[in-house]
C-alpha cells in the first residue's frame, strides 16, 4: 500500500539537512512553456523600472535583507532579517514588472532570485521565512492608489479554469493526478493531504460571524507524529457530525481514503466522491485491504451529480475540497449538501479561509497558485459561507466548540511536508520523471502556503453546519 517514510528529526544534527535543487541553467521549454521567456522590449523595460522602484520602497520598510546581485559587495536593501538574493536582478524586475506576483514566483523557479543555500549559511526553511515576512504585509505591499486600479493590471482567471462541470475534472487532474508515488513520498502513512491537528489548547474567540475556538499553535520542536495529528483532525470532524454505527455518510473529495476508512471503522456506510482517477485507484485499494469494500464506495463523480439515498445522508463531510469549488459555484456546492442531507443532519467542512475583505478584493485575480498548482481554486471566507447558507439553504453554521480555527497547525504541517519532500527528492522523487524546475515549484508552493498560515494571512477551520429540521 503506502510507502512508509520515517518521521524526520526536525533539526537533529545526526541527519543532513535536505537541500533545495538549484535552478537549471536552462528551463525546459517543452515542459514549462513560456517560462524560458524573459519579458523584453520598451514596454517591459518601463514596467521593470516601476517594479524596481516599488520593490525597493517595499523592502526598505520590511524586516528583510535583500541583496541586489550575487556578489558579497552587492547593494543591500531592507531593514535586516531573512535574506533574499537577486541573482539576476534585471530578469527579476522584468518578470515582476510584467507579471506581478506570478512573475515573482516564476523568477524563483528560474533562479533569478533565491535564498542562501546551506553552503552560503542558509537553511531549509529560509524561503518560508522570507515569504512569511511578505505575507504578513500582503494587504499593504501594493500602494493604495495601485490597488484601486487592480482590475486594470491584474490578469483574470482564464475561462478554461473556471470550475464548471466541464472543467473541474481537468482542474483536479492537474495536481492530484501528478503521481501517487510523489504524494506517498512526503505525506505520512495516512496519506492525508490537508492540515493536521496537533495537541493544543482551545481558546474562545469571537469574530464578525460569532463565537468559535482557536487552537493554540503547536511547538515546532515537538516530536509528535504527523500521522497521529492527522488522525486527530479526522476523528474530531467525524465526532462533530456524529458519525457512528449505521450512519450514512457522504464524503465530497476522497483524498486517498483515510477519512472513509476511519468512518467505516465506526460502523458507518460511506459514499465518497472524487474527480481524481489516481486518488480513486489508491483509495479503493486501501479500502479493500482494510476489508471495508462492503461499507465504502469510492466513486468517480462530480459533487453536482450526487443522488441521495431515500431519506438523505445523516452526515456530509468534506475536507479542504471547497477551495476547488470556485467563487461562482459556492452556492451550488452548499445547495447540493442541503439537498442530500437529511433534516437535522450535520455537514462538517474543513476549509482554508481568507479574510472577507481580501476575498472580495481578489476574487477575479489570476495567481501563481492558479497557474502552477490549483487551477480554478479560490478561498472563501467564513462570512461568505454564513451568508450563502443562510440565504440559499436550510443549513446553519454552528459556533462555539463546533467551529475550530487552527491555522498555526497548518503552518507546522506544511513545514514537515516540505522538509520530507526535499529529503525524498534527493532520495528518489527525482527518479519519477520530475525535473529540478518542478522541485523548485513544489518547494515554493509548500513554503508559500506555510507563510500564509504562519503570518495569519490565511486560516484553516473546521466548520459544522446543521440542516434545520423539517426542511
Amino acid at each position: 500500500m503506502t510507502t512508509e517514510i520515517p518521521e524526520s528529526s526536525h533539526g537533529s544534527s545526526s541527519v543532513p539537512a535536505p537541500t533545495v535543487p538549484r535552478a537549471p541553467v536552462r528551463v525546459d521549454a517543452a515542459r514549462w512553456p513560456g517560462l524560458d521567456v524573459v519579458p523584453s522590449g520598451p514596454r517591459a523595460a518601463a514596467y521593470a523600472r516601476v517594479a524596481r522602484a516599488l520593490f525597493h520602497g517595499v523592502v526598505n520598510r520590511l524586516d528583510l535583507t535583500v541583496r541586489v546581485g550575487p556578489g558579497a559587495d552587492a547593494p543591500v536593501w531592507g531593514r535586516g532579517g531573512p535574506e533574499l538574493v537577486l541573482r539576476r536582478p534585471d530578469e527579476f524586475f522584468a518578470r515582476l514588472g510584467r507579471h506581478g506576483l506570478i512573475g515573482f514566483g516564476e523568477a524563483y523557479l528560474t533562479g533569478a532570485w533565491d535564498v542562501p543555500s546551506p553552503a552560503e549559511g542558509g537553511t531549509t526553511g529560509a524561503l518560508g521565512e522570507v515569504l512569511t515576512v511578505l505575507a504578513a504585509q500582503m494587504p499593504t505591499l501594493v500602494p493604495q492608489w495601485m490597488q484601486r486600479l487592480r482590475a486594470a493590471y491584474v490578469s483574470r482567471p482564464p475561462s478554461h479554469q473556471v470550475s464548471s462541470q466541464e472543467n473541474s475534472r481537468a482542474n483536479i487532474a492537474h495536481h492530484y493526478d501528478l503521481s501517487n508515488d510523489l504524494f506517498e513520498a512526503f505525506l505520512d502513512p495516512t496519506m492525508s493531504y490537508s492540515s493536521a491537528l496537533f495537541a493544543h489548547q482551545a481558546i474562545p474567540r469571537v469574530d464578525a460571524v460569532g463565537a468559535h475556538h482557536v487552537a493554540t499553535s503547536p511547538d515546532p520542536h515537538d516530536a509528535a507524529s504527523l500521522e497521529e495529528a492527522q488522525g486527530r483532525k479526522i476523528e474530531r470532524l467525524l465526532d462533530a457530525v456524529g458519525v457512528g454505527e449505521g450512519t450514512r455518510v457522504l464524503e465530497i473529495g476522497t483524498g486517498w481514503g483515510e477519512l472513509s476508512l476511519r468512518a467505516a471503522r465506526r460502523g458507518a456506510r460511506v459514499h465518497s466522491v472524487t474527480l481524481s482517477t489516481e486518488q480513486q485507484a489508491l483509495a479503493r485499494e486501501r479500502v479493500a485491504a482494510a476489508g471495508f469494500s462492503d461499507r465504502v464506495d469510492v466513486e468517480l463523480c462530480d459533487y453536482r451529480d450526487v443522488v441521495a439515498p431515500e431519506g438523505g445522508y445523516d452526515a456530509v463531510v468534506s475536507v479542504e475540497m471547497i477551495e476547488a469549488v470556485g467563487y461562482d459555484y459556492w452556492g451550488t456546492y452548499f445547495a447540493k449538501i442541503d439537498e442530500v442531507l437529511a433534516p437535522g443532519g450535520r455537514a462538517g467542512i474543513q476549509a482554508i479561509l481568507m479574510p472577507h475583505d481580501r476575498m472580495l478584493a481578489t476574487r477575479q485575480t489570476y495567481t501563481w497558485i492558479h497557474k502552477y498548482i490549483f487551477p480554478g481554486g479560490f478561498l472563501p471566507s467564513v462570512q461568505v459561507i454564513d451568508e450563502i447558507t443562510r440565504d440559499e439553504t436550510a443549513l446553519r453554521l454552528l459556533g462555539g466548540a463546533d467551529r475550530l480555527s487552527f491555522g498555526g497547525h497548518y503552518a507546522e504541517t506544511l513545514r514537515r511536508w516540505d522538509e520530507q519532500f526535499l529529503t525524498a527528492w534527493g532520495e528518489h522523487v527525482s527518479g519519477l520523471g520530475f525535473d529540478a524546475t518542478f522541485a523548485r515549484m513544489f518547494h515554493f508552493y509548500l513554503e508559500y502556503s506555510r507563510a500564509g498560515f504562519a503570518s495569519g494571512y490565511i486560516d484553516v477551520q473546521q466548520l459544522v453546519l446543521e440542516k434545520e429540521a423539517g426542511r
